[in-house]
């Protein structure tokens, strides 16, 4: 039996494809999916597998049920594929953490995180999930220490309530998953893309303190992250943007982002730290980035900063790093400041960053052509090759 106040879902053996599909309490509603196609990560390292995965039975009050429009993919999906993120017990599971979609079906008293009431009908993208009762939650009040916190990659797809990731034709969005209606002007990949990586690297401005104008940064990484991250250093005003990184096709990108210079890792760890030292008039930069997670970030953060720079741990997601020398950040007085993920307020400035900023720089190029869900796994090893920046998949292609 539902609990009071739910919307239970009429239910069919196969996943609908009306995509004007009304509030499931109607009488007239047309039948919702028992369970939905889904691209599942079962060993890593090996190809993703098409399944059904079941769906809930019913609606939660604060839940809802969403088509996928559009996931795309992110660095941590590769690193989970790949095993280099792994935990006991976490599969099989969905991979796809960026993704937005159409509502289908809503629970009693759904709304978004700012108070605004979700139909049938709205677009909307959605954060992890926070229990709002942990030590993290009341008394750190931070979204990302809570000890319950959810992600699409922390659901197993065996397990109720299965499919809350974005490789699927259909997403089961938690009562306790911050959702956003995405205005009209924000595109299906921008919205995408702001659920982590774009909220990802707006937190770790905001926790570096911002950008000074005139100021030098380097960000290390030309990834999606370390690519939107030299925007986001270049519209902030800093007078010398330098992307570290690779391969060169990557550098280039970063160029039309904003880079006033990029610099190849390719001629090893201390050329590179000479190299920025040279493009910053010997001083260094005020601000380091890391988006690359790479072993010799640190070490090499550390003496490419200027005295009193900042540094800040993003990408290191992986193993131990190099170690890194106290005596230097102590004698440069630097600033060392660990930024994990983002929270909602994150995701929302990071959708309010694409309305503000979408004719400002050639956004789409970051983007890789739209496929279907069965191409996918093809997708994912692709990106873990560096052959895409940023893969899409769209469910309702093929």
């Amino acid at each position: 039996m539902a609990n009071p106040g739910t919307t239970t879902a009429p239910t069919t053996d196969a996943p609908t494809t009306d995509a004007s599909a009304t509030d499931a309490s109607a009488t007239d509603a047309p039948a919702l999916p028992r369970s939905t196609r889904a691209a599942v990560l079962t060993a890593h390292g090996e190809p993703l597998t098409m399944q059904d995965v079941p769906l809930p039975d019913t609606l939660e009050p604060g839940a809802a049920l969403v088509r996928i429009h559009c996931a795309t993919l992110c660095g941590t999906d590769i690193e989970i594929w790949s095993g280099k993120m792994t935990f006991p017990g976490m599969l099989p599971m969905i991979l796809g953490h960026e993704m937005v979609g159409e509502i289908v079906a809503v629970g009693t008293g759904t709304r978004d995180a700012l108070g605004r009431a979700l139909s049938v009908g709205d677009r909307i993208g959605w954060s992890e999930s926070t229990c709002g009762e942990c030590f993290g939650c009341t008394v750190l009040r931070e979204p990302v220490a809570c000890s319950k916190r959810g992600y699409g990659f922390l659901q197993r797809s065996d397990v109720p309530p299965f499919a809350t990731a974005g490789l699927a034709d259909y997403a089961y969005v938690t009562p306790g998953a911050a959702k956003l209606l995405i205005p009209d002007e924000v595109e299906d990949t921008w919205a995408s893309m702001a659920g982590c990586a774009a909220k990802t690297v707006l937190r770790a401005f905001h926790r570096a303190g911002g950008v000074r104008p005139g100021s030098r940064v380097v960000v290390q990484g030309s990834g999606a992250l370390g690519i939107f991250a030299t925007a986001v250093a270049h519209l902030s005003g800093a007078g010398t943007v330098v992307t570290v990184g690779a391969p060169a096709d990557r550098l280039a990108v970063a160029q039309r982002f904003g880079a006033d210079h990029v610099v190849d890792i390719a001629g090893g760890s201390e050329a590179t730290v000479q190299r920025v030292l040279d493009l910053t008039d010997g001083q260094g930069a005020d601000l380091v980035l890391d988006l690359a997670g790479a072993q010799s970030v640190g070490p090499e953060a550390v003496a490419m900063a200027a005295q009193r720079g900042t540094f800040v741990v993003v990408g290191s997601t992986g193993p131990t790093g190099e170690p890194v020398s106290l005596s230097t950040i102590m004698g440069k007085e630097l600033t060392v400041v660990g930024s994990l993920n983002g929270d909602i307020s994150d995701y929302y400035r990071a959708i309010e960053f694409f309305r503000s900023f979408g004719d400002r720089l050639p956004w789409d190029e970051l983007f890789s052509a739209p496929v279907g869900l069965a191409e996918a796994s093809q997708k994912v090893a692709t990106m873990a090759a560096l052959g895409e920046i940023k893969a899409v998949i769209d469910p309702r292609i093929g």
